[in-house]
C-alpha cells in the first residue's frame, strides 16, 4: 500500500468533489464538512465521472450527473437505480490538515 499526500484540506471546499489520478486510477474525492471520502470516479452504470456529480451531504452520497444513480460514500454501494454494482472505495484521512489517500500497489481488476 502507498500513502499519497494530496493537498491541504483548506484547498478543498466542503460539499464538493474533485477527481485525482493515482497509480493509473481515477478517484473521486468528496468533502463533507471536515470529512473526506474517496471512491472510484467512474459510475458503475455508465462511463461517467462521479466527481462531476452532485454531492448529497445529508445522505453522505454522490449522485451521478447523467442518470441520477446515488452512491454511498462510505461503502461505494449504489443507493438508487439505475446502478446496481458498487464502485471501489479507498482509505483517506486528514493528517495535520492535509488529505492523505492510501491505495494498493496493484490496480483493481474489473468485475
Amino acid at each position: 500500500m502507498t500513502v499519497h499526500d494530496l493537498f491541504s484540506l483548506d484547498e478543498f471546499e466542503a460539499g464538493t468533489a474533485r477527481k485525482v489520478e493515482i497509480d493509473g486510477r481515477e478517484i473521486a474525492l468528496v468533502r463533507i464538512e471536515d470529512d473526506v471520502y474517496a471512491l472510484g470516479d467512474t459510475c458503475s452504470h455508465d462511463d461517467v465521472s462521479l466527481s462531476e456529480g452532485f454531492v448529497e451531504e445529508d445522505e453522505c452520497a454522490i449522485e451521478c450527473s447523467k442518470h441520477g444513480a446515488l452512491f454511498d460514500l462510505r461503502t461505494g454501494e449504489p443507493l438508487s437505480l439505475p446502478a446496481v454494482r458498487p464502485v471501489p472505495v479507498y482509505d483517506v484521512a486528514v493528517v495535520d490538515g492535509r488529505v492523505h489517500l492510501t491505495v494498493d500497489a496493484a490496480p483493481e481488476e474489473s468485475t
